[in-house]
């Protein structure tokens, strides 16, 4: 046992130590003296930061809490401890620990900074900005605030202002690489992507281990088609996948080389630090004669996933389902949306709520089944299924891989996506489909409109190939064989979406580089997306991209009788393509190699009769196979929300269910 002088000067020590970053060494002596003196409130409190900076939170609210039942006014302590109560995602407790650091200290900058980002994570956005003003009055050089400020002026739908607050933090401390990070997501916003992209090698200059960095300059340079250190980037990711580290966001791989095992790997990583289990006790089960089922996503309006899905929530049999609409994201009242709202039973504005409030709305209602239409993109819901809002929760069509997250039951697919030797790749248990697990909507419109070749920008003449899926699928090894078939092709051009103002220059270039004019990539502007389906008649063949293959665009062109050429991969993503041709009818479109590919779109561009036979049995099928027949596609996913909580009422875990094909 140390008398006082010892106690006194092993902290001094340690505090020395931990000023230096020896964390380990600093811990040790903090329990040193803890074990001299259990109510050393310095030791506690010294301990509790360490524990806070190595990301062990649990042990930082130990120790935080043994400090403040010692002392409660404390203010920083308090605030130490919503900092870790906010890691570990139970904001409600975080925002009272930080009231009473302010109750106790009202000019105290730093908890109202705080303050303001637990209440975005609440979705109380207006709240949060008024946070953030007033720790920007009280500390006008605090750069912490200003970064806060813009991801809540970001949430609040003004990219520009967000952008301004980032500008001003990086004044007042211009190596804060995360205010750089976010800079370029408001940028990003306004379509100012180049600008974005280079906001990004700034932080990575500065702070090339902030969380999620890495993935996202892949990403950006994948959206502006900029391949210069493409590989490098690459590699780079999965490397950090590889030890473990928040390298990137799982949507970011989807269109890269990643393996299934680093799909999965990348999704583990993610759902365990952002989405926690935080109620581990399932929402009871229910007796209702209908089965209530929840669907969650943050994109009913114009968005693909409400464009494919709309149908599905009309056809679902009222006599054994009630069908509820969780309106998670702050949408656009669009002519979808309208039509979104008819088609449930119930449509529920939840933008406003934190994720345990929807959770305990959804347990009020008695859901049965709660899917997912998210997973993870943009505004996910995936925090709502965290708290368990359900008997049973699936995740469907949205993100097309797993999800890495425990508290997922079920995802659907079906044996193309997710054939028996890549099982192993997925968390969830999966609910096999028997045709396709891309449903459509058979009332997508297209304009009577017919455009002439002039009136797009394309040539008199020539095989025109073409390509609508988004820019950020397109990468080298499809472009490498793109460009060859126009070499081969003569007269031929290749029709892409102008997705940003970077990617025409950009993809031109890379054209000259393997020997083909510029001018034989033509860009397609963004038009109303009835007219957007007309003009599919102006293309001769859809190329689909390899890594991440067309969703919703190979469904249009199919819908407009395009013919899709796509080439099976091994993930979920590089499979969809494969999966809709075959509920089509047409399996011979589906190329086992890159070099099949090329020569089957070659030979379709070169022998118009084989072209022409395609063509003619595309028509014949579209409204025989089970491709475009939503009420097929409804009674399939049906039997599996009535197998999957059967199950659960029975009191059996999930496992993997076959949905028979249903006799013609």
């Amino acid at each position: 046992m140390m008398d006082a002088i010892g106690v006194a000067d092993t902290l001094r020590k340690a505090v020395v130590l931990h000023r230096a970053g020896d964390l380990v060494e600093a811990a040790r002596l903090y329990k040193v003296i803890l074990s001299t003196d259990a109510k050393h409130i310095d030791a506690l409190t010294l301990l509790g930061t360490v524990c806070m900076q190595r990301g062990e939170w649990e042990d930082s609210l130990c120790f935080v809490d043994r400090s403040l039942a010692l002392n409660p006014s404390q203010p920083g302590v308090l605030v130490n401890r919503g900092n870790a109560l906010a890691c570990l995602k139970r904001f409600d407790e975080a925002l009272q620990s930080y009231d009473r650091a302010i109750a106790l200290r009202p000019g105290y900058a730093e908890a109202h900074a705080h303050r303001a980002g637990v209440l975005r994570e609440l979705r109380r956005p207006n709240e949060a900005l008024a946070s953030c003003e007033r720790a920007i009055a009280l500390r006008p050089d605090h750069a912490a605030a200003f970064n806060q400020r813009a991801l809540v002026l970001r949430d609040l739908g003004l990219p520009e202002e967000a952008v301004q607050s980032c500008d001003r933090a990086i004044a007042l401390k211009p190596e804060f690489g995360h205010a750089y990070h976010n800079r370029s997501k408001s940028l990003l916003d306004l379509g100012r992507r180049a600008e974005a992209l280079r906001s990004l090698e700034r932080a990575f200059r500065l702070n090339p281990e902030l969380e999620y960095l890495q993935g996202s300059l892949l990403h950006f340079a994948m959206l502006t088609c900029d391949w210069s250190e493409l590989r490098m980037r690459t590699e780079r990711v999965l490397e950090g996948i590889e030890r473990g580290a928040r390298a990137a966001l799982p949507f970011e791989l989807l269109a890269t080389s990643a393996t299934p095992a680093q799909q999965q790997r990348c999704a583990i990583i993610f759902s365990q630090s952002e989405y926690p289990p935080v109620d581990t006790l399932r929402a009871p089960g229910y007796a209702h004669d209908r089965i209530r089922l929840g669907y969650f996503s943050a994109d009913f309006h114009d968005h693909a996933v409400a464009i494919l899905s709309v149908e599905l929530f009309e056809l679902h049999d009222r006599a054994r389902f009630e069908v509820f609409g969780f309106s998670h994201g702050r949408s656009p009242d669009d002519a979808m949306r309208r039509r979104l709202r008819r088609g449930f039973d119930r449509f529920i504005e939840v933008a406003d709520k934190s994720d345990r409030a929807i959770a305990a709305i959804a347990r009020d209602l008695e859901i049965d089944i709660a899917i997912d239409l998210g997973g993870h993109t943009g505004q996910s819901c995936l925090g709502v299924l965290a708290h368990n809002p359900a008997p049973v929760s699936v995740h469907f069509l949205g993100y097309p891989g797993t999800l890495g997250a425990s508290f997922v039951d079920y995802l659907i697919a079906d044996p193309i996506v997710v054939p028996s030797e890549q099982r192993q790749f997925y968390t969830e248990r999966i609910a096999y489909l028997p045709d396709t697990c891309q449903v459509n909507d058979r009332q997508r419109v297209i304009a009577d409109r017919t455009f002439t070749r002039a009136e797009l920008g394309l040539p008199a003449g020539g095989f025109v190939y073409c390509c609508f899926n988004g820019s950020y699928k397109i990468e080298p090894t499809v472009f490498d064989v793109w460009m060859r078939l126009l070499r081969r092709v003569e007269g031929s051009v290749l029709w892409l979406v102008a997705d940003n103002d970077a990617v025409p220059a950009n993809l031109r270039r890379e054209a000259v580089v393997r020997g083909v004019s510029g001018d034989r990539v033509v860009f397609a502007p963004r038009i109303p997306l009835a007219d957007h389906m007309a003009r599919h008649r102006a293309a001769d063949l859809f190329l689909d991209t390899f890594y991440f293959n067309a969703h919703t665009t190979a469904s249009a062109a199919l819908w407009a009788g395009l013919p899709v050429l796509t080439c099976r991969g091994e993930t979920y993503a590089s499979r969809i393509g494969a999966s809709v041709l075959t509920a089509i009818g047409l399996p011979e479109l589906v190329a086992g190699s890159s070099a099949e590919y090329e020569a089957l779109a070659f030979d379709l561009a070169t022998q118009p009769k084989k072209l022409g036979t395609i063509r003619r049995k595309l028509e014949e099928h579209r409204l025989t196979y089970p491709l475009f027949d939503s009420p097929r596609f409804a009674r399939n996913i049906e039997n599996v929300y009535t197998q999957i909580l059967t199950r659960a009422r029975d009191g059996l875990p999930p496992q993997d269910i076959h949905v028979a094909r249903p006799e013609s």
